[in-house]
């Protein structure tokens, strides 16, 4: 992957190095609400620019740009002096212990997936690259910062991107986890950074839409060849991927003690008494349905006998999405590749509580809990060239937009 420094644009509205009022979780994960909560903080917030509101009688594309127009002519936004790395750390809590992840920003080049030096891990829709590329084309404003993952088995693009002195600028986002950024200019520092990612693949953990938006972009922009990722290290302490739990709707004439029985020709059923703090493990999934709970445990035996897609790995086929897809969504319940897809039968959340709750107020018809895929799992399906299945992953938290962007060239 070849990277570059940036010159980035940070805000300059306030004394302090806080920036928590301005800065704003990826449009994809923005719901109305958050979108109304985000404009109250502040006037400044950079949600009006990732994720403008679509009023009645007006191009929020425009609407965005005008806005980030009127920023930079202010000076709220400004740009920095000198290209930089920007090392970038997350502290955060996961099931009541505290976890840090470090990492950098830089612009990485877009390339085709063909080149084999970007690799995806998911499918993405028309709709959402369509947006993307409008508001690309309006604001030239590259702020959505991509999550990517890096092979470092050695440490040393940890060591050569630690985090050193004071940030330079720090938030709390919407949940209260910590983030903060710093800033490395040494020529020497920044090149030998370059050296060590120059060979290495990267894969995509958080924003493939925008990413394939941005190579769309530079197809019609060729000097706008880079995009503003932020990178991490596989092997790092605080890379958390945590399960997207399926909650089912519209299936028609479900029934708990049916879906046991059937289950039974390739999972051995046990009375799950507490759904909430079930640590769903490899080959197990917990089923919740109103007052009714089990786990389901694959038979060792069984699994060759299920109708696994043909040409998919051994790596796919093993990971606890794809058994609850191919054994139970698909072939019990009926849920097809398409209907996945269209999202008229399953929801998704990440909160295990909050799918227990669902279900059991009846809600949704039942609740799958899943165990997460691992970053060991992650990698040798994509380094396999497969896809995962759809919602395999939730990385937390979220990186932050707005603590530091890039305005494209070529627009």
């Amino acid at each position: 992957m070849k990277i570059q420094a940036v010159a980035g644009y940070r805000f300059r509205g306030g004394t302090g190095r806080d920036v928590s009022r301005v800065v704003a979780p990826p449009y994809d994960q923005v719901s109305l609400e958050m979108q109304a909560e985000l404009y109250e903080l502040s006037a400044w917030n950079i949600v009006r620019v990732t994720y403008p509101r679509d009023e009645p009688g007006t191009d929020k594309y425009a609407t965005a740009r005008k806005t980030l127009e009127a920023w930079l002519a202010d000076g709220v936004w400004a740009r920095e002096a000198a290209p930089a790395i920007y090392p970038y750390q997350q502290t955060y809590t996961v099931r009541g212990r505290p976890v840090t992840r470090t990492g950098f920003i830089a612009l990485g080049e877009v390339t085709d997936y063909a080149k084999d030096v970007v690799l995806p891990h998911e499918r993405t829709h028309a709709g959402p690259k369509k947006d993307r590329m409008d508001l690309l084309e309006a604001t030239r404003a590259d702020i959505g910062l991509l999550f990517m993952l890096v092979g470092d088995p050695a440490g040393d693009l940890r060591q050569a991107t630690a985090p050193a002195g004071e940030p330079i600028a720090e938030a709390r986002d919407l949940r209260g986890e910590q983030h903060r950024l710093w800033r490395v200019t040494g020529a020497g520092a920044i090149a030998r950074v370059q050296s060590l990612m120059a060979p290495r693949q990267v894969i995509i953990a958080d924003g493939h839409h925008r990413y394939e938006t941005a190579v769309e972009y530079a197809r019609r922009h060729p000097a706008a060849g880079h995009k503003l990722m932020a990178f991490f290290a596989l092997e790092a302490p605080g890379l958390t991927i945590l399960p997207n739990h399926r909650l089912v709707h519209n299936v028609a004439d479900f029934d708990f003690d049916a879906l046991i029985k059937a289950a039974g020709r390739w999972f051995d059923a046990a009375p799950l008494e507490d759904p909430a703090g079930f640590r769903p493990e490899h080959r197990s999934i917990g089923l919740v349905a109103g007052r009714n709970a089990a786990v389901l445990r694959l038979h060792p035996d069984r699994f060759d006998a299920i109708a696994w897609p043909e040409g998919t790995s051994r790596a796919w086929r093993e990971l606890a999405v794809s058994i609850l897809h191919e054994g139970i969504l698909k072939s019990l319940l009926g849920i097809t590749d398409d209907m996945l897809e269209s999202k008229t039968h399953v929801d998704y959340t990440a909160d295990q509580a909050d799918a227990v709750r669902l279900a059991q107020e009846g809600k949704y018809q039942a609740a799958f809990l899943i165990a997460p895929t691992t970053p060991e799992e992650l990698q040798a399906v994509v380094r396999g060239g497969e896809l995962l299945p759809q919602k395999s992953t939730h990385f937390y938290p979220k990186l932050l937009d707005g603590l530091v962007f890039h305005r494209l060239e070529g627009g």
